[in-house]
């Protein structure tokens, strides 16, 4: 079992340009796409949230169920649905900006235990920044660590929602100890500051960098660095390939038995190639229709 705690929000998406183009209301939130991927590849998977009993708080609920994710760490709550107000540009990429006080999934508490059978939990995006449901998010990935269980970290930065990007830096740092893997793009490591190999004496065993088209290259506390080539693709919009990215690693990992800091080490050059490419191949999927909509497993063979 594959748990992944965030948010789970909807994302107003434009039809059209300018800025009273129509919107359409879309499932999604990093944590949220990261399960419904895993769900699709096949793996085990629990989402660990708290999600609006409002209609779009059922439609979520609805999603992540067809997709076959275990629902049951889902806390409910009366408060209304995040919204995000998505812009895609002219290249496919996208930007947000977001609608989050007083909804539902702010006020998470730490769950009594993990679903049975967890053997690695993912994190990131809006719910390690909005309290006070980041510091539960936060408890629950140091109290995960500390069981021995695999964990990963998106840090997905949306700096709209940072009121405080030093001090918002420096929690980053503080997490790194109780990481097992750190995802996250080219363009939120330059944002952060500081290297992969400073984030990796910190505490993680390994950093995967995604570059866009240009691929990915994953770091490793042995000192190796692997680069694949991103997949030629027309893009639609780049809505949720991170978040794939994400979910093809967890579930690549979890197909080779490496979801621990030791397997993860003997993977070696070859292990991660398969592994970054398998990854390159989901989002390119994700990436060439509208919207998160990530690949299914008869659409990507082997991990």
């Amino acid at each position: 079992m594959i748990v992944v705690a965030g948010e789970a929000l909807i994302d107003l998406v434009p039809q059209g340009t300018g800025a009273l183009a129509s919107l359409t209301p879309a499932l999604g939130g990093g944590p949220f796409n990261t399960a419904v991927a895993l769900g699709r590849l096949g793996t085990r998977t629990a989402f660990c949230s708290r999600i609006s009993r409002d209609a779009f708080g059922e439609a979520l609920l609805d999603r992540l169920r067809t997709t076959g994710v275990d629902v049951s760490a889902v806390q409910r709550g009366d408060e209304p649905t995040t919204l995000a107000v998505a812009t895609v540009g002219a290249d496919g990429s996208a930007a947000y900006s977001f609608y989050v006080e007083g909804t539902a999934d702010r006020l998470f508490t730490v769950p009594d235990a993990l679903p049975p059978g967890t053997r690695a939990v993912s994190f990131g995006t809006c719910s390690l920044v909005l309290e006070p449901g980041a510091s539960a998010y936060e408890q629950l990935m140091r109290e995960a660590s500390a069981q021995g269980v695999f964990t990963t970290l998106d840090p997905n930065i949306r700096p709209g929602l940072i009121a405080d990007a030093d001090a918002y830096r420096a929690r980053f740092r503080g997490w790194l100890p109780s990481v097992s893997l750190v995802k996250l793009s080219a363009e939120d490591a330059v944002w952060l500051g500081g290297d992969p190999r400073e984030w990796l004496a910190a505490g993680p065993s390994a950093v995967v960098i995604t570059r866009g088209g240009e691929g990915l290259t994953a770091y490793t506390r042995d000192g190796g660095e692997y680069s694949v080539p991103g997949e030629r693709v027309t893009v639609v919009d780049t809505i949720g390939a991170g978040d794939t990215v994400n979910a093809a690693l967890l579930h690549g990992l979890a197909v080779r038995d490496a979801l621990s800091a030791e397997k993860l080490a003997a993977l070696g050059e070859e292990g991660w190639r398969e592994l970054l490419g398998f990854a390159a191949r989901a989002a390119a999927i994700t990436c060439s229709r509208a919207g998160a909509e990530p690949p299914y497993a008869h659409e990507m063979g082997d991990a």
